[in-house]
């Protein structure tokens, strides 16, 4: 799958899920992501109202798509644009990075609100250091190019981590990084500390329970009421697995020397319909998952080894997207169908008659806001070709 400052990725106040009971889940703020790998996606000018009817203040792309970047312009919405692996050793050249920074940042600051570049996903478990080498040379180069156009303050640079990096990860007490990344990590952390970015995890209960569904409580990683378990490690009760997962992240961090590094899930999500060998993947399960993590975070509680932490998270994703590979599941995380209609029981705030607010007050759910695309046959781009270095 799939800046920062220290409290991008909150969840949100305007987004109403319906999750065990009928009435729907107000919760604070929403970060999500917005993945464009389909062929029957709304253009993203049409995409504005539907992030606003759902109250989704943070949005992070896979690239940094110009027709998006245009279409939010003084929406408020804060953004988090990527930058592909692909593109990694050519960025490592401060000319390089500095023309990308003048064209896929600079260009739309200040009308849209860029607040953070992801370099790279999930590029240290691909096991290719031909790619991991190129990792941390790139994030400084962006950094120095936001420097030398005085962007720095506004606009952080950071990677997103698969929860393979972690060698162990339960009891959460003794998380540790593997020791074959090491060194590679340990200097991407001293960036990240250095220029006050946080450390980014995708982290997914789902592949857990898919892997080992025999073993795992399907309750623990739905956040649903169960027995949870104690670590052992430091006597802390855990009722699920993402927070068990966090907090596993922030022990290996801890073993490093990084215990002060903030830790923001970039991704998180269940899909609504799997292949057979996917179980829990369903409509019902993605609802308890995505509703009951809202619920959680709008409590305004960390997690227990950090309770004093916001809980930074985006959700994935914002729709299901249709030329995804892999398994059924890859194609169907979305919380919305390609039309604008939610993929599954969702509830949201509607745009008020007045158009003033955008907030549905009444509590009550809106007509449903479709959405066409406009080119069906041929509107895919796929995700590197929306950057551009020039």
């Amino acid at each position: 799958m799939a800046h920062f400052s220290t409290h991008l990725l909150h969840i949100s106040a305007a987004l109403f899920l319906l999750i065990s009971f009928n009435s729907p889940l107000s919760v604070s703020s929403i970060g999500i992501n917005y993945g464009q790998i389909a062929n029957n996606l709304p253009s993203p000018d049409k995409v504005v109202p539907l992030m606003k009817c759902i109250g989704a203040d943070k949005v992070k792309l896979y690239d940094a798509d110009p027709k998006v970047l245009k279409a939010f312009a003084n929406t408020d919405i804060e953004f988090v644009v990527g930058i592909g692996n692909e593109y990694l050793s050519k960025l490592q050249d401060p000319d390089a990075a500095q023309s990308w920074v003048k064209t896929n940042v600079q260009r739309y600051l200040p009308a849209t609100k860029i607040t953070s570049i992801a370099v790279g996903n999930e590029v240290l478990t691909f096991n290719d250091t031909s790619l991991s080498d190129c990792l941390l040379p790139a994030m400084q180069s962006i950094h120095t190019a936001l420097v030398d156009l005085k962007l720095d303050s506004q606009v952080s640079v950071t990677t997103a981590h698969s929860l393979a990096v972690l060698q162990t990860s339960y009891p959460p007490s003794a998380g540790a990084f593997r020791d074959d990344l090491k060194d590679c990590i340990t200097p991407i952390l001293d960036f990240l500390s250095k220029t006050c970015s946080p450390f980014l995890i995708n982290a997914y209960p789902f592949f857990a329970y898919k892997g080992n569904s025999k073993e795992v409580s399907l309750d623990f990683v739905l956040f649903q009421p169960n027995a949870g378990i104690v670590d052992s490690g430091n006597n802390l009760h855990y009722d699920n697995m993402l927070f068990a997962q966090i907090d596993a992240v922030y022990a290996a961090l801890d073993q490093l020397g990084y215990k002060d590094l903030p830790v923001q899930i970039s991704e998180t999500g269940w899909p609504s319909k799997g292949d057979d060998d996917e179980p829990g993947a369903s409509p019902e399960n993605a609802k308890k998952y995505n509703g009951n993590l809202f619920k959680v975070v709008n409590q305004t509680k960390g997690t227990p080894a950090k309770p004093d932490n916001d809980l930074n998270i985006f959700v994935f994703a914002l729709f299901n997207e249709n030329l995804k590979p892999g398994p059924t599941s890859e194609r169907n995380y979305g919380l919305f169908k390609p039309d604008g209609s939610p993929a599954y029981n969702l509830g949201f705030s509607g745009i008020s008659a007045g158009g003033n607010s955008g907030r549905n007050t009444s509590g009550a759910l809106p007509p449903p806001y479709t959405l066409l695309p406009d080119n069906p046959n041929n509107g895919y781009m796929s995700i590197s070709s929306a950057v551009s270095f020039f």
